[in-house]
């Protein structure tokens, strides 16, 4: 279903005859005055076009490396997740914000992104995106001097780092270069490609790459679990989705949030169950599933990102949970892929007698509405439960494993907690 609202214009059209006679009974004057007000109408048109087409704002996009000599680079910075890349990316981004912020270019600027640290000569080298607004007739080199002028301040502004800044290392981009640049890293939403981070989720019905991670794990090409993509060759899953079948002959996987129409499927190569799944406590309940052959990443299709191992997610926080599944208990699934708001709930309250009495292991989680409503349902299973950071990157934090019904007061869906098992799914893919 479409979120906007298309307004029809109906015009009507008299015959010659009609026309001829209602104009011929229009006092002269009044058709001069009608002429006027026409010729008037279309010459402030033409003005306001002409204007906004010279003088109109328009976002233009840069990208520059700055070396930092006095951070060391260390196997932390690998991860995007860990608290040190995002301590470091968010010091980088402020200190671009505040330098921009506090110069001539203060109304132009628009935010600073880090897109990727790797090791320099000295220290760590940090790729940022800044994303400008100028108007349509700036001149394009002087758009670039007027940002290297202001970046090469950083040298003497940077507070407790050293930061040199080459000259000519400030190159304008395309967005479709941004775009490119941000599947290539893990994590990144449609509001993180234009660097609006001003995303509104509205409804139910997600709308094509608003979850670009989330696949389809289909039996003999019908949809039967949800996964979430974690590298182009590798998803997350649950275990108990192959308690019937494990063949790997028997399994593809599928893209796009409509599942009727999907925007690419692959074979699967293989599948590895958690060696202690236990189906009765539904403890170890994840999987692995390797595709024959990796997906190229677009826009609508790329890898979310996997916490760091034993990481802690707060109580309360707000996460999504996305998936093909019914809307109640013994349900049919729905063919537009859905989202949910749900909290995370304490391990305490989630043993509490009155929900799940003990059930809930060290390596589940729980995420729901106090008082019930939101939930993952029967087809869900295996789906992604995502949260986003301050930056806007998204991780995968659990996988969509069991629950009493759907949507219960006191009865939250239970989650594999992924960090529990990050590990695990290390020694098994290299990641």
């Amino acid at each position: 279903m479409d979120d906007d609202l298309l307004g029809m214009v109906q015009i009507f059209v008299l015959g010659p005859g009609r026309v001829a006679s209602a104009t011929g009974s229009l006092n002269p004057f009044v058709v001069g005055i009608l002429v006027v007000a026409g010729v008037v109408i279309l010459g402030v048109t033409i003005g306001l076009l002409v204007h906004f087409l010279a003088f109109g704002q328009k976002s233009y996009l840069y990208q520059s490396d700055l070396q930092i000599t006095n951070v060391e680079y260390t196997s932390q910075l690998d991860s995007p997740t860990s608290s040190e890349y995002r301590a470091l990316s968010r010091t980088i981004e402020n200190l671009m914000n505040e330098t921009f912020k506090a110069s001539n270019l203060a109304r132009q600027f628009r935010r600073a992104h880090v897109v990727r640290i790797r090791p320099g000569d000295q220290g760590v080298i940090a790729t940022v995106l800044l994303k400008f607004q100028f108007k349509r007739n700036t001149n394009g080199a002087s758009r670039k001097s007027r940002i290297e002028q202001i970046l090469s301040q950083l040298h003497n502004n940077a507070g407790t780092m050293t930061i040199d800044v080459s000259s000519g290392n400030v190159q304008p981009i395309p967005p479709e270069t941004v775009q490119d640049i941000l599947i290539r890293e893990c994590g990144s939403s449609p509001e993180l490609m234009t660097l609006s981070y001003e995303r509104i989720i509205a409804g139910t019905e997600a709308r094509a790459g608003d979850w670009p991670w989330q696949a389809s794990l289909q039996l003999n090409n019908a949809h039967h679990c949800g996964a979430v993509l974690i590298s182009n060759t590798w998803l997350l899953t649950a275990a108990h989705c192959f308690r019937s079948v494990s063949d790997p002959r028997q399994w593809s996987v599928t893209f796009g949030y409509i599942l009727s129409s999907p925007e690419k499927r692959v074979n699967v190569r293989s599948i590895i169950i958690h060696p202690n799944y236990i189906a009765g406590t539904h403890e170890n309940d994840i999987a692995l599933v390797e595709l024959n052959g990796g997906v190229t990443f677009t826009r609508n299709i790329h890898r979310i990102c996997l916490p760091q191992a034993n990481q802690d997610i707060p109580v309360g926080a707000s996460a999504y949970v996305t998936g093909w599944g019914s809307l109640q208990p013994g349900g049919s699934g729905v063919n537009v892929l859905r989202q949910g708001e749900v909290q995370i709930i304490s391990t305490d309250d989630c043993n509490a007698p009155e929900s799940y009495n003990g059930a809930v292991t060290s390596g589940m989680i729980c995420a729901g509405k106090p008082g019930g409503g939101t939930d993952a349902c029967q087809g869900d299973s295996g789906g992604p439960l995502a949260m986003a950071d301050s930056r806007q990157i998204w991780s995968v934090w659990g996988i969509v494993s069991w629950g009493y019904e759907c949507g219960l007061p006191n009865k939250p869906g239970v989650y594999t907690y992924v960090p529990y098992y990050r590990d695990w799914i290390t020694q098994q893919t290299g990641l």
